[in-house]
């Protein structure tokens, strides 16, 4: 005997268990064509009646078949769909070949046909026997759920109950996880069968095709495991060929898997009740035996009636405690939003409040994390392992709004080593453009479940005895798991809060955006009013400042022996003065064209553009200083090559001019590590530096950190290396150690 592999399980989720074309033999079945009700297919067991014998039966309408049945039920079977199951039509006395019997008639649809039948009445008549003797029960039953204060209360007393109407060894309350394995969450039993509360049972055990006639027949009882199924005659539909579909039939035959699955049990009867919640199956009402037991169908009702009424009453249970969850978490969302808004970066809403943040899906802890930054909060792993997550999360579930798990190790097996806080993983995204998350945490919750059974044995193949076929396992003894790396699930409300949250966030964040970009508009206008002017003023006075020098120059060369040196310095005073503002304006005037002039990108050779700006500048620097150039490999850049000429003329002047008083000018020119999809370049020198506390005033029009006695220049030199590196979509920073050098950096998109 060998374990199955979870593929060959899948064998029985496949198995066509609603068209095996068989009954349970404690009563038959007739198959019904057209308003005429003509027999098309029985089972092989439909009784000879006196002058009737079955075999004649075929063919022949049901009123002329069975005469007893009476006018008032044919016309409910011409009119009877069925469509939600059996529908229970009276008790019916017949005459057979074999005696008197009483006849419990039940019909549904099934496809084109109605499906008629006879379930012979089991004969009790304690409880069971009429409405009389199960309305006190049903009575008390209602009253006390309506005093039970849980949903254990309440499943208690349902398996009490139904224990009580159907005289069963044992009955259990089965709830499905998520994963459909299945929890005895309440038990009654008389002792004859071993206790299952508390036990888990594998998904494999009730596959998903049994799952679903769960779903759509309520109702399923094998009176007794032991039986012999009867065929139906014939086993295809004449009409159509195919089998008949007996998922609503209350005669139906189980799979011989489920049958085998109880003799291992050790019960012979046994009989389930579906407990649907809205729709869905949210569990079972298993009730075993023994011995064989038949239950009438009359009770059988009666306890669909009461796992119905449990039911209404549980989804009552169940959505009170969301509904008060929704309104604890609405209230903490509420203070958040207020927080968020009161800010001027939402995020500093979270990062000051974060037993909100934390409280609002009662995790261990949080972090907001964008590209660039990552804030974390209460207990989290590190920065690097949570960056990991994001990392992960944006590469496998980028489009994802919400990912949520409570086995993060399984997803992302890296997460294993960060168990003890980050087990479970709640993330919302909160940018449409970027990848940016708030991301809670939950820590491992390690506990011991208890099934019924190893789950990893569920069922077992034998190939001997001919044809090889699933058998199920044999021992249902207590198996323990000591399940790790999970934290406790996330419930439904704190999901829903985080969307709503997330929703809000980025409602936030785009009418922000709308506020940006109206003003953003307005500053464009505005600046490109100012820059129309600057162009205008400067361009303007460049004539009157060049007559000034021409005209002082030639007065001094022309006139100057008739002045006395005070007046030849006055002289040589105004052509300094009006050749500097000629300097000024030609520098404002290049500035306000920095923003006019549309950007000519194409790949730059960075090493020649910096050795043709080196080239002009050593003819003016005097003979006697010492300059030693440090230029790296500087690769290529995707630039506008005018405008990167004007960047780095500005640089290496300023290198230049500000190492005036060394005895050896060190200037290196480097490229450093790339970022992302920018290439980083640095120019540092080892002149007068400046204190880094003035460092946002270097890159202003008209900010100086040196007096003009000491260093010449107009204050704009450095506004232009910003100006335009930033309209390359690159960003430029300074560091400085005053007295030591400077360093200027600037980046360039590669590509």
């Amino acid at each position: 005997m060998r374990s199955v592999q979870p593929a060959e399980l899948t064998a029985c989720d496949r198995e066509p268990i609603h068209i095996l074309g068989t009954l349970q033999p404690h009563g038959f079945l007739l198959a019904l064509e057209g308003p005429d009700l003509r027999i098309v297919q029985a089972s092989a067991n439909l009784p000879d009646l006196p002058g009737r014998p079955a075999a004649q039966a075929h063919g022949k309408t049901l009123s002329q078949a069975l005469p007893e049945i009476g006018a008032p039920i044919v016309e409910v079977l011409r009119s009877q769909l069925g469509r939600d199951g059996a529908a229970y039509l009276g008790t019916l006395p017949l005459e057979t070949g074999s005696g008197a019997r009483a006849y419990d008639l039940a019909a549904h649809r099934s496809g084109s046909l109605t499906v008629l039948e006879f379930e012979e009445s089991a004969g009790e008549t304690a409880l069971a026997g009429s409405l009389d003797g199960l309305y006190p029960r049903l009575r008390a039953f209602i009253e006390a759920l309506h005093g039970a204060s849980t949903v254990e209360e309440l499943c208690g007393l349902l398996a009490a109950d139904i224990r009580l109407l159907t005289g069963f060894d044992r009955a259990l309350v089965y709830r499905f996880d998520r994963d459909w394995n299945g929890t005895v969450v309440a038990e009654d039993g008389n002792g004859v069968l071993p206790s299952y509360l508390d036990l888990r049972f594998p998904a494999s055990d009730i596959p998903a095709q049994a799952r679903e006639l769960y779903r759509r027949n309520r109702l399923r009882i094998i009176p007794d495991a032991a039986y012999d199924p009867v065929p139906i005659v014939p086993a295809l539909t004449p009409s159509t060929g195919s089998p008949l579909d007996l998922s609503q039939s209350v005669l139906r035959s189980v799979s011989p898997v489920h049958v085998e699955y109880m003799r291992n049990m050790g019960t012979a009867a046994s009989m389930s009740v579906s407990i649907l919640v809205e729709g869905a199956l949210w569990g079972l009402i298993s009730c075993h035996n023994k011995t064989a037991r038949r239950v009438p169908l009359q009770t059988r009702n009666a306890c669909d009636i009461l796992t119905q009424t449990f039911a209404l009453q549980l989804a009552a249970k169940e959505r009170g405690a969301l509904a008060e969850q929704r309104l604890a978490l609405g209230a903490i969302q509420a203070r958040l939003l207020a927080f968020m808004a009161e800010e001027e970066n939402f995020v500093e809403g979270f990062l000051k409040h974060p037993e909100d943040v934390l409280a609002l899906t009662d995790a261990g802890g949080a972090a907001i994390v964008t590209g660039q930054r990552c804030r974390l909060m209460g207990r989290t792993p590190t920065e690097q392992q949570v960056r990991g997550v994001y990392e992960w999360l944006s590469a496998e579930h980028g489009g994802e709004a919400v990912h949520v798990t409570d086995a993060l190790g399984e997803e992302y097996p890296p997460a294993r080593t960060i168990a003890d806080t980050a087990s479970g993983l709640l993330a919302i995204s909160i940018s449409e453009k970027y990848a940016s998350y708030v991301l809670w945490f939950r820590p491992e919750v390690v506990r011991t479940v208890r099934w019924g059974g190893d789950p990893t044995k569920a069922a077992t193949k034998d190939p001997t005895g001919g044809p090889e076929r699933l058998h199920p396992r044999k021992s249902f003894e207590t198996w323990k798991e000591t399940v790790q790396g999970r934290s406790r699930p996330w419930s439904v409300p704190e999901i829903e809060t985080a969307k709503d949250l997330r929703a809000a966030v980025l409602g936030i964040v785009l009418r922000r955006a709308e506020e940006l970009a109206a003003l953003t508009e307005e500053l464009q206008r505005s600046n490109k009013e100012l820059e129309a002017f600057s162009y205008s003023v400067s361009h303007d006075l460049r004539a009157p400042f060049r007559h000034i020098v021409g005209y002082a120059e030639l007065l001094r060369s022309r006139e100057g022996d008739k002045f006395s040196d005070r007046g030849r310095r006055y002289i040589d005073t105004i052509i300094e003065a009006a050749f500097s503002a000629g300097t000024l304006v030609d520098n404002l005037l290049t500035f306000s064209q920095m923003g006019r002039n549309a950007l000519n990108r194409i790949p730059c050779d960075m090493n020649q553009l910096v050795e043709d700006v080196r080239r002009k500048m050593m003819r003016d620097i005097p003979l006697e200083r010492t300059i030693r150039w440090q230029v790296g490999p500087l690769g290529q850049a995707q630039a506008d090559p005018v405008m990167m000429r004007l960047v780095l003329e500005n640089l290496l002047s300023n290198a230049v001019k500000y190492t005036r008083g060394r005895p050896e000018a060190v200037i290196e020119v480097t490229r450093e590590a790339d970022r992302d999809a920018d290439a980083v370049f640095r120019v540092r020198d080892n002149g007068v530096g400046f204190d880094m506390a003035y460092v946002n005033k270097l890159f202003g029009v008209f900010q100086r950190l040196h007096r003009v006695e000491e260093f010449e220049g107009t204050g704009i030199g450095l506004a232009n290396v910003r100006r335009i590196v930033e309209r390359h979509g690159g960003q430029v920073w300074a560091e400085g150690v005053l007295g030591q050098g400077a360093a200027f950096h600037f980046t360039l998109p590669i590509r």
